[in-house]
């Protein structure tokens, strides 16, 4: 099993929820209710886009990195019920 690093931007919609996409993996769509939500859902749409060209011996994107051992600083979103 493989992992690997991609870049995607989420937005928050003015009809509520939050959107993924990604400049580096195209078709890289997902939306969700909340940030943590899009962010598993845009996991998954990845894998599958990412498992379908290695599956048809297409090259990946350049942009799209081998996971390292060490992670970069990530912030994640935490939400507080008060």
């Amino acid at each position: 099993m493989s992992e690997y690093l991609i870049s995607i931007k989420i937005e928050k919609l003015e009809e509520g929820g939050y959107l993924a996409t990604s400049d580096t993996l195209q078709g890289l769509i997902a939306q969700g209710r909340s940030i943590a939500e899009t962010i598993e859902l845009a996991q998954d749409v990845a894998r599958k886009l990412i498992e379908s060209y290695i599956e048809h011996g297409d090259p990946l994107p350049y942009e799209i990195e081998p996971s390292q051992t060490v992670m970069q600083d990530v912030k994640i979103p935490i939400s507080v019920t008060a």
